[in-house]
């Protein structure tokens, strides 16, 4: 019978291909499989760094089928790593659930150290960083003032995902319920067009009234702290 093998998650870059690891390519490369989130977007990171490992897909509405199947190719000692299309498995996306599979039958799980645009974005925001959450993307409708409403007393930088289309929208949500707090929204982090705003959550909102919020946005909330100006 042989061992298990090891269930890798490796992180892969926000933007810039020049930001994997070079740990997190030699296991992709060692791994028998790859399960990635669309297999054509990852086909292109593989390509860049020649890596010649086969892959399968594996996202949300697909889980059910395949998370057995990647547990049988554990079972049989196979190394396999799990990626995201960009940043970290398990953050903001369906891989915990194959994670949690994976730890419930037993089986090892080994993170690789790597990009996340959280954490990339608070680095350099000038918020405060002692406490923060991440709260992913807000619910679109259910739910969503009510989480809103439940952040408003939290002493801590609050994290969001957010698209261009409801940029705007969310900002309003978050001046309404959470209040004119100092904010930073950085925009297509470690691409050509990175950039930073500062300010409050209503000069931001200005700005992107001007300026139509185009790429893919983390937007900032740092505590009602007089001492953080923007």
């Amino acid at each position: 019978m042989p061992e298990n093998g090891v269930l890798f998650i490796v992180p892969t870059p926000i933007g810039n291909l020049e930001d994997m690891t070079f740990r997190g390519i030699r296991v992709l490369k060692e791994s028998t499989l790859i399960a990635a989130e669309d297999t054509r977007h990852t086909k292109k990171l593989l390509m860049h760094y020649n890596i010649n490992t086969p892959t399968i897909s594996y996202f949300e509405h697909n889980r059910f089928t395949r998370i057995p199947q990647i547990l049988d190719h554990l079972m049989l000692g196979k190394n396999i790593a799990v990626v995201t299309d960009a940043g970290t498995p398990g953050i903001s996306d369906p891989a915990y659930k194959l994670i949690r599979a994976t730890i419930e039958n037993h089986i090892k799980v080994e993170s690789i150290p790597g990009a996340s645009a959280s954490v990339t974005a608070l680095s350099a925001s000038g918020l405060p960083t002692d406490r923060f959450l991440f709260e992913g993307f807000l619910p679109h409708r259910k739910g969503r003032r009510k989480k809103l409403e439940r952040l408003a007393n939290l002493e801590a930088t609050i994290i969001f995902y957010e698209s261009p289309m409801r940029l705007i929208r969310t900002l309003n949500d978050i001046l309404e319920f959470i209040g004119d707090r100092p904010a930073v929204i950085g925009r297509e982090l470690t691409k050509v067009h990175e950039e930073y705003q500062r300010g409050k959550v209503s000069e931001l909102i200005n700005y992107f009234k001007e300026n139509k919020p185009r790429g893919e946005f983390v937007v900032m909330i740092g505590k009602d702290d007089k001492n953080v100006y923007f």
